[in-house]
C-alpha cells in the first residue's frame, strides 16, 4: 500500500509539470478573453492534466491514510504534501469560477515547489506521539491546510498583479522586493536540489549535543554542519566541524538545512539571472500583458474572503479546541500558536485594509504577497529552526 501510495504521489508530480507547461503554452498561444472567459486548447488540456494530477494526488492521501492507520499530515512530509494538494484543489475551484489560465500558470510553480520541498523530508510511515492521538489532528489540521492553500491563491494572483504594474525598466524598491520573493521560490528550488544531492552522495555525520533541559542526545546531520548544536561533539571520524554552534532552543540540524538552501538558492538565482540576463520579474512581464489588473485583484481579494474564514476554523478555533483536550489549556505561546494568531491578525488587517481604506490594486497585492510569505515562515522556519511543542513537524 505504501509503494501504490508514493508511485501515485509522484505521477501526479509529473502530470503537475507537464500541466504547467501547457498553462505556458496557452498564454502563448492566443490572448486570453476574461469577459468571454474563453480557454484555447492548450489551457484545456492543461485543465485536465491539473484535474488528473489531482486525483492521482487524492489517492496518494488515501492510500496513505489506510497503510499508516491514520490521516496522514503528522510530520513535515506529509503535511507540506496535502498542503500542495490543496493549493492544486484551490486553484481548481477558482479556475471554474474565473477561467483564467495565467492563474495556473503562477500558481502549479508554487505547488510544484511545495511538493518538493516535501519529498525532502523523511517519508517513513510512523505511529503517532501520544499528542497527536486524536481525531481533532485530522480536522484542526487539514482544515488549517486548507485555509492557507485558499489564501495562497491570493499570492498568486497578486504576483500576477506586481509582475505586470510594476514597471521593469526603473530600479526602485518596488521591483526590489519584488525580486526578492522571486528569489525566496528559487531558494525553495534551492533546498531541494541541495538535500539532492547529498543524499545521493549518502552524507552523514553524528554529534552528541545537550537540549535545553540538559538532557544529551544524539544527533544525524545529513549535510556539513555550518551550524552545530548546542554543546555539540562531533562522533563520525574526520567529519566536518561546524563553524557556530547554536542556542538549545533553536533547531541546529534545521537551520543548517535553511543556510544551505539560502547559499544554493543565491547560487541558483545567479545562474537564472545569467541566463535570462534581467530580473525574474522583468522575464514574466511578457505573460502578463493580456491580463487586467482589475481581474487579477478581484480574484485576489476573492480567495482571501474565503480563505480566512476557512483558516480562522482551523488553525485557531479547532487549534484551541484540541490544545484543551490534549495539553488542558486553549493557549500556551507556543511559537506555532504565536504565528498562527500573528498570520491570522495580518490577514484580518488585510481585510479591514480593503474594506474599510479602499487598499485596491497594488497596495492589495503587496499584502496578498506578505501573507503568503508569513504562511511559509510559519511553514519553513518556524517548523524547522525554532523548537517547541510542534516540533514534531519537523521530523
Amino acid at each position: 500500500m505504501a509503494t501504490i501510495s508514493s508511485n501515485l504521489l509522484f505521477i501526479a508530480f509529473i502530470l503537475y509539470l507537464v500541466a504547467t507547461l501547457f498553462f505556458g503554452g496557452s498564454i502563448k498561444s492566443k490572448k486570453e478573453l476574461n469577459e468571454k472567459k474563453e480557454t484555447n486548447k492548450w489551457g484545456k488540456i492543461a485543465v485536465v492534466l491539473t484535474i488528473v494530477g489531482f486525483i492521482a494526488q487524492l489517492g496518494y492521501f488515501i492510500t496513505r491514510w489506510i497503510a499508516a492507520g491514520h490521516a496522514p499530515v503528522s510530520n513535515m512530509f506529509e503535511f507540506t504534501t496535502f498542503f500542495g494538494m490543496a493549493l492544486v484543489g484551490a486553484f481548481i475551484v477558482i479556475y471554474f469560477i474565473y477561467r483564467t489560465t495565467l492563474l495556473g500558470l503562477f500558481t502549479m510553480p508554487v505547488a510544484i515547489l511545495v511538493i518538493a520541498y516535501a519529498s525532502m523530508f523523511p517519508k517513513d510511515i510512523t505511529p503517532l506521539i501520544p499528542a497527536l492521538q486524536s481525531y481533532w489532528l485530522h480536522i484542526h489540521v487539514t482544515t488549517a491546510a486548507i485555509g492557507e492553500a485558499i489564501l495562497a491563491i491570493s499570492f498568486a494572483a497578486g504576483l500576477i498583479y506586481l509582475v505586470k504594474a510594476i514597471d521593469q525598466t526603473k530600479l526602485n524598491k518596488r521591483n526590489f522586493w519584488l525580486e526578492v520573493v522571486m528569489f525566496a521560490l528559487v531558494a525553495v528550488l534551492g533546498f531541494v536540489a541541495v538535500s539532492t544531492v547529498f543524499s545521493a552522495a549518502s552524507y552523514h555525520e553524528k554529534f552528541n549535543w545537550t537540549d535545553k533541559h540538559g538532557t544529551v542526545a544524539v544527533v544525524e546531520y545529513t549535510m556539513p554542519a555550518i551550524s552545530g548544536p548546542h554543546a555539540g561533539e562531533l562522533l563520525t571520524k574526520d567529519g566536518f566541524k561546524p563553524l557556530i554552534e547554536m542556542p538549545a532552543f533553536i533547531n541546529a540540524k534545521k537551520f543548517n538545512t535553511v543556510i544551505w538552501s539560502l547559499m544554493a538558492g543565491i547560487l541558483l538565482y545567479g545562474l537564472i539571472r545569467l541566463i535570462l540576463r534581467k530580473r525574474i520579474a522583468a522575464a514574466l512581464q511578457p505573460l502578463v500583458k493580456n491580463i487586467k489588473l482589475d481581474f487579477v485583484d478581484e480574484i485576489s481579494y476573492r480567495s482571501v474572503l474565503i480563505g480566512f474564514p476557512v483558516f480562522t476554523l482551523g488553525a485557531l478555533i479547532f487549534a484551541m479546541i484540541w490544545a484543551q483536550m490534549a495539553w488542558s489549556r486553549f493557549w500556551g505561546w507556543d511559537p506555532k500558536e504565536v504565528w498562527a494568531l500573528i498570520t491570522w491578525l495580518f490577514y484580518a488587517a488585510f481585510l479591514h485594509l480593503r474594506l474599510s481604506k479602499g487598499w485596491h490594486g497594488e497596495k492589495s497585492a503587496w499584502l496578498a504577497v506578505l501573507g503568503f510569505v508569513i504562511i511559509m515562515f510559519n511553514l519553513v522556519a518556524v517548523n524547522l529552526v525554532i523548537a517547541g511543542l510542534h516540533s514534531y513537524a519537523g521530523s
